[in-house]
């Protein structure tokens, strides 16, 4: 009998004895067998430690803008796992998913996989088939050791370094930046967006000879009364411009990323399409506002899976540049590996009252943490049995002018998601 997604899923996480198991020799075996070889004939491979999951909506934007039919691998996903792999804008299918679950089944014989190599593998068979004339891929975690880095990239992208997975990756910029340079190829182009690229990082660009391209040197954006203005080069060199640019949804650092590394494809350079573009990105979960009735009452609802200090700082400039008239009312939940003090310290100042749940998974940072840490810094807390019973009570305490913020991880998100839903 035929499995169904969810029997594979279930079946994928119980397939390795380890949820991460980095290296590619086994998952480069099995892509051997399956005769993969390139998922598209143009690839953009991109890590960095925040803004990974917009910096790939804005280039599949960009890519899409000129015609062509575009795959976008990513992860992890908020409501279905079918939101990892999408195919000329659309989601991969369940059926598509189980056949190609099903060839790399058939291909790994006694090798054994991860639940991450398996989908990575499974989107990669699907490309392969799909006709795609670009892919857009997102790396799992760190770069080097990542199965996505199984593909040699045209274009390489680095979004920025920061301390995140210490036990993979190590405790310093210096140990994070030389697990996403692997990621990089000799004489391809690297578009990086921190504005202080760790040195291990410069090194291996250099010993590459990979052209590197970086913020504030070869690219730059400059925020305008007129909206936004970006500046960068193209492959030849030769320095590109584009003025008056809206307001995308998504963080504009990614944008101007994200066009620097499109420019690097000797692409043709299409003005109109590329506003279009831009504009028009969006991806469900960060800095997602939404409205919603509650009790006869129309409140603001704001999420976003930020879950590290990076993407706390990130949020707390957001919430300050957009002022609400009454108050913000948050609700948090956190994974345990995950850094509490520097996620909640950006915020205290934004925050009137903190929600705190425990997530559903055995990796959820306890209650009780949470609302000690908040407590210490004299922050009001109340405490909840899951995200949804937080942000219900949240709903309840909402006044006209206030606003709830929900964020601290994928999970905390997702579970407002289907709450959503399911209303």
């Amino acid at each position: 009998m035929s499995r169904s997604l969810a029997d594979w899923l279930s079946y994928l996480e119980q397939l390795h004895p380890t949820a991460i198991d980095m290296g590619l020799e086994r998952v480069r075996v099995v892509a051997d067998r399956l005769g993969l070889t390139r998922p598209a004939p143009k690839v953009i491979t991109v890590t960095g430690t925040n803004g990974k999951g917009s910096t790939c909506t804005f280039l599949a934007a960009l890519l899409s803008g000129q015609g062509l039919r575009v795959g976008v691998y990513s992860s992890p996903h908020l409501l279905r796992y079918n939101e990892r792999v999408r195919i000329a804008g659309e989601q991969a299918g369940d059926d598509q998913l189980c056949v190609a679950f099903e060839a790399v089944e058939q291909a790994r014989g006694e090798v054994s996989l991860t639940y991450f190599e398996m989908g990575t593998l499974a989107a990669f068979w699907l490309f392969e088939r799909a006709q795609l004339d670009a892919a857009v891929l997102e790396v799992g975690l760190g770069g080097r050791l990542d199965a996505v880095n199984l593909v040699d990239a045209d274009v390489a992208v680095i979004t920025n370094v920061g301390l995140d997975h210490a036990e993979w990756l190590g405790t310093t910029r210096d140990s994070v930046a030389t697990e996403k340079a692997g990621i990089m190829r000799t004489g391809r182009p690297v578009v990086c967006g921190d504005l202080q690229p760790p040195l291990p990082l410069l090194q291996r660009a250099r010993q590459l000879g990979a052209p590197l391209s970086l913020r504030g040197r070869d690219y730059d954006l400059a925020v305008t009364d007129q909206g936004w203005d970006w500046r960068g080069i193209d492959a030849q060199g030769e320095t590109l411009e584009l003025h008056g640019l809206s307001q995308p949804s998504l963080p504009l650092e990614n944008a101007a990323l994200a066009l620097q590394a499109f420019a690097l494809l000797g692409l043709p350079w299409q003005e109109r399409s590329i506003r279009q573009a831009l504009s028009a990105a969006r991806l469900l979960g960060r800095i997602d506002r939404r409205s919603l009735c509650w009790r006869g009452r129309e409140l603001a609802l704001l999420m976003d899976v930020g879950h590290n200090p990076h993407a706390a700082q990130y949020l707390a400039g957001q919430l300050t540049e957009r002022p609400v008239t009454g108050r913000r009312l948050a609700v948090f939940g956190l994974l345990a590996d995950k850094d509490l003090e520097g996620v909640i310290e950006p915020l205290l100042p934004l925050i009137s009252h903190w929600a705190v749940a425990p997530l559903p998974t055995g990796r959820s940072r306890s209650v009780a943490d949470l609302r000690t840490a908040l407590l210490e810094h004299g922050a009001a807390v109340s405490e909840h049995a899951d995200v949804c019973a937080a942000l219900e009570a949240q709903c309840e305490r909402a006044l006209p002018g206030d606003e709830i913020v929900l964020f601290g991880s994928f999970y905390t998100v997702s579970e407002a998601l289907d709450w959503l839903n399911r209303r």
